[in-house]
């Protein structure tokens, strides 16, 4: 029975519905006689703004109830922001597509400094990202990291109001909702490496609907793909969640796929930086190989410690 009607789960905040737009949009151009809907649901992760993430469970707390609404049959798919979805997936769930990837730099946004080298010892930077705090702390010292938390347009707003010097957000978010301009500076990936899937999108289904599958499975961009699962391997192998600094990047030039990673102590007193190259079919094993090398040079014993 062919499908006529197609809903799609989405967190509340105006990022997300963007993206669920977006991957709206990309199905009503191959499927015109569909008719999609969104439907907003609010999350713990978008309700429990006063703690960070790493004490309160963790980036799971961003989907928990998008994939029971799969569950409830109250919507088809979820559209999930990559670096926002836990390595395991549970078996009830299947992870079709990751599209195309936007910037997956962090930026730089501040009212006042033009870098992270312009800001004078002790100024505010805000983040709530372990990731970033302990790349940042291992290269400026003198900064002072405070959590920051909130949609995207709450955080510019507590920018706005001076209670940071500069806080650092996803490009990729600032670029989708029309707000490049707010970017001060992009990080390159030798200042800060990205999170695991940074930038990409991924489309969940209920395991098992053939049908919506075969329908979707054309929305998968080949090259995201490999990199985002190389990336995600790195994670699962050291035990990746919020309470772990780790990240992974991949990126592919031709047929050539590099893909580089760091793990370190959140005040970024440790440190372990890895890369390593191949041919990009052979993603798999260049992020189990980038893995070992972590592991070889002492992430184990970091992570560990935390």
């Amino acid at each position: 029975m062919a499908i006529k009607n197609i809903t799609i789960a989405s967190r509340e905040s105006p990022l997300a519905i963007w993206q669920a737009k977006h991957v709206q949009s990309k199905i009503n151009h191959l499927y015109p006689d569909i008719k999609i809907n969104i439907k907003g649901f609010k999350t713990q992760g978008d309700i429990l703004l006063d703690q960070s993430l790493a004490t309160i469970g963790g980036k799971g707390l961003f989907i928990k109830e998008l994939e029971q609404a799969l569950l409830d049959k109250k919507a088809d798919l979820a559209v999930h922001s990559m670096k926002d979805l836990p390595m395991d997936i549970p078996d009830e769930f299947q992870l079709i597509a990751i599209t195309e990837r936007e910037d997956p730099r962090d930026a730089f946004i501040s009212n006042n400094f033009n870098s992270l080298n312009d800001m004078p010892k002790g100024t505010i930077v805000g983040t709530s990202s372990l990731r970033r705090q302990s790349q940042i702390k291992a290269k400026y010292p003198d900064l002072i990291i405070e959590p920051l938390r909130g949609n995207l347009q709450t955080r510019l707003n507590k920018l706005d109001k001076e209670q940071y010097g500069a806080i650092i957000l996803a490009a990729a978010g600032l670029i989708r909702l029309g707000l490049k301009d707010r970017i001060k500076k992009y990080l390159e990936t030798k200042i800060s490496i990205p999170a695991i899937g940074q930038g990409a999108l991924g489309i969940e289904v209920l395991a098992g609907n053939k049908e919506l599958n075969k329908m979707l499975a054309t929305l998968n961009d080949d090259d995201t793909s490999r990199c985002v699962l190389a990336e995600r391997l790195v994670s699962r192998s050291l035990a990746g969640n919020c309470t772990v600094p780790l990240g992974a990047y991949a990126s592919i030039s031709n047929d050539d796929f590099i893909i580089k990673g760091f793990v370190a102590s959140p005040d970024g007193s440790q440190i372990i930086h890895a890369e390593t190259k191949g041919n990009k079919s052979d993603f798999y094993k260049l992020g189990e190989a980038l893995s070992q090398i972590l592991i070889d040079k002492g992430a184990k014993d970091i992570l560990s410690s935390l």
